[in-house]
């Protein structure tokens, strides 16, 4: 098979071109052309201009002879995460050939590619590199072949250019909504006719533009608390205070402005507001990515444990007088030190006495960064809430912060009794990782 993936948002001339070089391999080897479509979320986190079913058309009529939706991952995961996934999806399903467009030669971007390859890393690809995004799918491709033993022949065709322009998808979307919604002249020549007859049954039946569900994620971003909001994942605690601080929201403008304040992207608010709308929690992701872990598709570097011990070993060395920077630097080199992580700790609290006796064994704790910077904890109990600030060396105080801004690893909080008093037990990860390095001591 012939496969290229996609979102198709919608489909246009540039696309066109995807799949003409798609059937024309096809037609030779007297194979199927499938599209690995995107449903739900697109591959930068937003929901859909034109719908699932309407960009599977557009896709058919440009000649296409398969969809297959991808979904369930681009309102969890990053783009570092998603593609070596969606390989192996295709490796699986029996595609030999896959399809992409580019405006560096083919030699250039297996150069660049061979860099992360070997590494196994496929985030942090420099913004300055062309078409980076075509260099991960080379890099993960050559990573994949040490688990299957062989992988997809890449067919790069330049960039389409309509009258001399890069055709841009979200320009298209841009000008239909600035236009009241009807297609414009000059979006027109961007667009097969099939493409353009869909899109105006879709806006006449008032199926375009697909929306975020505001109602459910200005509810979860104007009423949880810290540590709840610390709960979801991809947000840290800087996007925590900053959501806190901007209540109280009715449109995403504002909502955009919170992140912004915190430092995120375009990319990763995108990501991060739509595991919001979802109510994507830290353990539903970090299960996500040690399930493909598991499965061999996941590189080690950028595995769940590896994301922990990182966090740990830029505490130590921070503690130590290191700085935090020159820590990442060395643990990219190889560099893991003496100790191994910790996965449970206990810390204490600073409680009054009345909060103390609402206290049981095995009651849950969460955790979140305050307003003032403090590392703290809050519990339930049947008739208050507590919280407390958590009482640490200086060592798991910076261990636990990277943990909490690591956008995906889960912390679990459970009170304990212990002969000097009350503590807060942290786990980090999961029971298993928990006990494995447990034993390992």
């Amino acid at each position: 098979m012939i496969g290229i993936s996609a979102d198709f948002d919608p489909v246009h001339l540039g696309h066109v071109k995807l799949i003409d070089k798609a059937r024309e391999i096809a037609d030779k080897k007297k194979d199927k052309v499938v599209i690995y479509l995107n449903k739900g979320f697109s591959a930068n986190h937003a929901p859909f201009f034109a719908s699932y079913e309407a960009r599977s058309k557009m896709a058919l009529e440009a000649g296409a002879d398969i969809i297959v939706p991808i979904e369930g991952l681009h309102h969890r995961l990053t783009l570092a995460y998603t593609v070596p996934i969606r390989i192996a999806m295709m490796i699986e399903d029996g595609v030999v050939d896959y399809v992409d467009a580019a405006n560096v030669s083919t030699d250039s971007i297996k150069k660049y590619a061979s860099r992360f390859a070997k590494k196994g890393i496929f985030s942090g690809i420099p913004r300055n590199l062309p078409n980076r995004n075509v260099i991960r799918w080379f890099a993960v491709n050559e990573f994949l072949y040490n688990k299957y033993k062989k992988n997809l022949k890449f067919h790069i065709i330049p960039e389409y250019k309509a009258v001399g322009e890069k055709i841009s998808g979200r320009e298209i979307r841009r000008e239909i909504l600035e236009n009241n919604m009807e297609i414009p002249e000059n979006v027109v020549r961007f667009l097969p006719d099939s493409t353009v007859r869909i899109l105006e049954e879709e806006i006449r039946n008032g199926n375009i533009p697909g929306e975020r569900n505001m109602k459910d994620l200005t509810k979860r971003l104007n009423t949880y608390s810290r540590a709840k909001l610390n709960n979801i994942a991809h947000m840290n605690a800087d996007a925590v205070n900053a959501v806190v601080a901007g209540r109280s929201y009715k449109r995403e403008d504002q909502i955009w402005a919170s992140f912004r304040v915190a430092g995120y992207g375009p990319v990763l608010t995108r990501l991060a507001v739509s595991a919001a709308e979802e109510d994507v929690t830290r353990r539903e992701v970090f299960d996500l990515i040690k399930k493909y872990e598991n499965n061999g598709i996941i590189p080690k570097d950028m595995s769940v444990e590896q994301v922990i011990e990182r966090a740990w070993y830029v505490s130590s060395k921070s503690s130590e007088g290191d700085s935090s920077s020159d820590a990442h630097k060395d643990f990219r080199k190889g560099d893991r030190g003496s100790e191994k992580a910790l996965y449970s700790f206990d810390a204490g609290m600073h409680l009054r006495s009345f909060e103390v006796e609402s206290l049981s064994i095995g009651m849950e704790a969460l955790f979140y960064v305050d307003k003032n910077e403090r590392l703290c904890c809050e519990m339930r109990t049947e008739d208050r809430k507590i919280k407390s600030p958590l009482k640490l060396p200086a060592h798991h105080v910076t261990y636990l912060r990277l943990l909490i801004d690591s956008h995906f690893i889960p912390l679990r909080g459970e009170i304990v009794e212990k002969p000097e008093g009350w503590r807060v037990r942290v786990f980090v990860g999961d029971e298993g990782l928990a006990q494995d390095h447990t034993n390992q001591k």
